[in-house]
């Protein structure tokens, strides 16, 4: 694996553990002046402090400070460009969550369709889309309300 394919999953995963220690400005952070779909059409689309809104707004944080969520990113294709300036990741992802009255378990799988620009030689965030959303269990100790859709 390339140096540059490394950097570009440890985005992906950076951006997991900070989910996960419900650090979502730190997560929000990553994206910088990214586009990030939430939803269909136009009016789907925000940034960086759209989504860390939206994340505070509806993501359930326990007396820990976390989610109680574990993010699981797999089967990341990285495809970088011949200029080496630009690239594209499709991964998997799951979440699991546990709290005191709700036992381990899956409560969202979906992909992310990710896309990169490599700027002064560090890799950042240009796109990422939410929407591609496959599977969905229990999500009432996750959310505040439904998904965006």
């Amino acid at each position: 694996m390339s140096t540059d394919s490394v950097a570009i999953t440890n985005l992906l995963y950076r951006y997991a553990e900070c989910m996960d220690n419900g650090d979502f400005t730190g997560a929000a952070a990553l994206f910088g002046t990214a586009r990030i779909r939430i939803a269909a059409g136009d009016e789907g689309l925000t940034d960086a402090a759209g989504i860390l809104a939206l994340w505070e707004s509806s993501v359930i944080r326990y007396p820990d400070g976390t989610p109680r969520t574990k993010h699981v990113t797999t089967n990341a294709i990285v495809t970088i460009d011949e200029s080496g300036t630009s690239a594209s990741t499709h991964s998997y992802y799951d979440v699991f969550q546990q709290v005191d009255d709700f036992a381990l378990q899956p409560i969202i799988g979906g992909r992310y369709h990710d896309r990169f620009a490599k700027v002064d030689g560090k890799w950042q965030w240009v796109e990422r889309d939410y929407t591609l959303i496959d599977l969905v269990g229990d999500l009432s100790h996750h959310l505040t309300g439904d998904i965006p859709q």
